[in-house]
């Protein structure tokens, strides 16, 4: 088919599923941004009427999809969120391996410049909002369910349906999804938001199947967040920290991974006040270091991504210098994302 003829049969699905009345030439006109005359409009839809495209009711001179059109116009727009969605997967990995060598090496900057023990959190995505969603039917009764976040972060899920769509259903429900859900962070979302969702569709079951697993893509019981560390022999370096037993305590907390998620997450939550927190001795929320002093800073990537940076050391340590560490590399790290 010609791009002339597929202009005119977008338009009059378009205006079609808008209105619900037949389309005739003069709309066409008004709404396909093409320079023709009446009488050229018509020998085209003349043409995809022939194809078997639009179909004129016996009642009016406008026309309207037949199936065959809907599958079409079904198709092309699924074929664009393919290319689109494919676009966006290598600019989502590409910023993901940038991001994450950008952790690394921040990590050892800050051990190397502070001669303490470092450690950073990958960015968390509870205050990230929502920016796309996508089902995908893989196979009969099995959707592949995609959740996109600004900064084109995606998670994914496989789910089983109970019930058996076509794609039309499927585009309904993609449809509906991005309209109730998309612009809302994780943190913004609500029962109300649900109950819509729910109100609105009348593939119900299907609905609350993808909403549990959406669940779980937003809500993991333990959300996996990325911890970098560097310098753990540093502290070695301070005669408070290196008889036996205290460098055995040090490095193995530095060991517990989720034990230090704990402690970097503990920072980005809203009852502390400021962006950098200080914990010296017993004030640690970790007991193994409690003959520490541990400071913590968030750092903010934009569209809701946030981490924290940490730097642990002996009591004694220069807490101006380490201050001024992490302001300085905070300020350099958002201006490059």
């Amino acid at each position: 088919m010609d791009q002339r003829k597929v202009i005119i049969l977008t338009t009059i699905i378009k205006n079609y599923l808008e209105t619900g009345e037949p389309v005739g030439s003069r709309t066409i006109s008004k709404f396909s941004g093409l320079n023709l005359s009446s009488a050229t409009i018509r020998n085209e839809m003349s043409d995809l009427e022939e194809l078997g495209y639009i179909i004129q009711p016996h009642t009016s001179a406008g026309r309207i999809p037949s199936d065959k059109g809907y599958r079409f116009y079904v198709d092309q727009l699924m074929e664009k969120q393919e290319r689109a969605l494919s676009d966006v997967k290598s600019s989502m990995f590409a910023r993901m391996e940038r991001l994450e060598s950008t952790l690394q090496a921040l990590v050892r900057n800050i051990a190397s410049d502070t001669h303490y023990a470092a450690l950073v959190s990958g960015p968390s995505m509870q205050k990230n909002k929502i920016k796309f969603l996508q089902l995908s039917l893989v196979e009969k009764q099995k959707v592949l369910f995609l959740l996109m976040f600004q900064g084109n972060i995606v998670k994914t899920i496989t789910l089983d349906i109970p019930e058996d769509l076509e794609q039309a259903a499927i585009l309904s429900l993609n449809l509906l999804l991005n309209d109730v859900l998309a612009g809302f962070s994780v943190e913004e979302l609500g029962e109300k938001d649900i109950r819509s969702l729910m109100d609105r569709t009348p593939y119900k079951a299907t609905m609350e199947t993808v909403l549990r697993g959406m669940q779980e893509l937003l809500h993991p019981e333990e959300e996996e967040v990325e911890i970098y560390t560097s310098g753990a022999t540093n502290i070695f370096k301070y005669p408070e920290l290196t008889d036996s037993e205290n460098a055995s305590k040090l490095i193995s907390a530095l060991e517990r991974k989720e034990e230090l998620a704990g402690l970097l997450k503990d920072n980005e939550s809203e009852e502390k006040g400021g962006s950098i927190q200080v914990y010296i001795g017993k004030e640690s929320p970790l007991e193994d270091m409690a003959d520490c002093a541990v400071v913590t800073a968030k750092y903010h990537l934009g569209n809701g991504m946030q981490g924290t940076l940490g730097v642990i050391g002996p009591k004694r340590m220069d807490y101006e210098k380490v201050l001024k560490t992490l302001t300085n590399l905070i300020q350099d790290m958002e201006r490059s994302f």
